[in-house]
């Protein structure tokens, strides 16, 4: 059964048709929308700080969402992919981003919406995603425009994607 905790009180709370998988760790101060999924090892710590996610989103495989203490909040936009051991800590993502595996998103960034943070990327604290951009490296600078293929056969894809397999473990 997965790890859903209370902190000083305060419960994680949850919109209609979520997947938490088993060993998912959801704690304090954290409230998702609706058909948003928690993959397996994905630590998502609102003890600290409050975590806000929009719909659809999906937080896959040993990703951990965090905040810092009476500095940072962390908020989720919907229509939001964090890939496989990404790391997203006290930071603003819009709609309809992709942060891909492994990648790390630090204090105080701000990632615009139809935007893709490429796989392995690190934008350092306070760092500015303008909509529409993919940025990699490390640190992460801004590669190119997205194109409207890249929104929909990657961000969406993703997305539609991942409400499709929480639903196999429903």
């Amino acid at each position: 059964m997965a790890f859903i905790l209370p902190v000083n009180n305060i419960e994680p709370s949850f919109g209609a048709n979520c997947f938490i998988a088993p060993n998912a760790t959801i704690v304090g101060d954290v409230v998702c929308g609706d058909e948003c999924s928690f993959w397996f090892n994905a630590v998502i710590r609102g003890d600290v700080n409050s975590i806000r996610i929009g719909n659809k989103v999906n937080i896959q495989d040993g990703a951990v969402v965090h905040c810092t203490y009476q500095k940072t909040k962390t908020i989720l936009g919907n229509n939001v992919s964090i890939g496989h051991n990404a790391i997203v800590h006290g930071s603003k993502v819009a709609d309809n981003v992709l942060i891909g595996m492994g990648a790390i998103v630090m204090d105080n960034c701000e990632i615009g919406s139809n935007s893709i943070i490429a796989a392995g990327a690190v934008l350092t604290e306070g760092t500015v995603v303008p909509s529409g951009c993919i940025y990699a490296g490390v640190p992460a600078k801004k590669v190119k425009d997205i194109s409207q293929e890249l929104i929909h056969g990657e961000i969406d894809r993703i997305a539609n994607n991942y409400l499709m397999y929480s639903s196999w473990f429903k």
